[in-house]
């Protein structure tokens, strides 16, 4: 078990969550059941699934946490979109909750390869 805090793709999806919550109170009054309550779970998915993650006993458990909270990315990527191009992000909020959304895809890609890498068992030499 590890702290959840020390992950830096934690405290960047974080920071993200905490963008997509500024951004979305400026949503229209009419999106608070839609929009922007969904790009809001899906984003604090993010570092929700991570901080379970760390909390289960075996590394494919983490593994399979961290998979989640890449699916969360992938929702939150293509909401990011939707709202760009119902003109409720400029264009300058759309690139900077993109290009972070791409930088914590990118994150939980090389640490979901690095966990599964070093769960796998040493190899054996058989002698017979």
């Amino acid at each position: 078990m590890q702290s959840f805090k020390k992950l830096q793709v934690w405290e960047k999806s974080h920071d993200l969550t905490l963008k997509i919550y500024g951004v979305t109170s400026h949503f229209p009054r009419e999106e608070i059941y839609g929009l922007t309550s969904q790009i809001r779970r899906a984003c604090a998915s993010i570092p929700t699934n991570i901080a379970e993650g760390c909390g289960r006993e075996s590394s494919a458990d983490f593994a399979r946490f961290l998979q989640i909270a890449m699916g969360s990315a992938s929702e939150t990527e293509y909401l990011i979109l939707l709202a760009h191009d119902l003109k409720y992000l400029t264009i300058d909020q759309y690139a900077e909750l993109m290009d972070t959304t791409i930088r914590v895809k990118k994150m939980l890609t090389a640490l979901v390869k690095n966990v599964r890498m070093n769960s796998r068992p040493a190899p054996t030499t058989d002698n017979r």
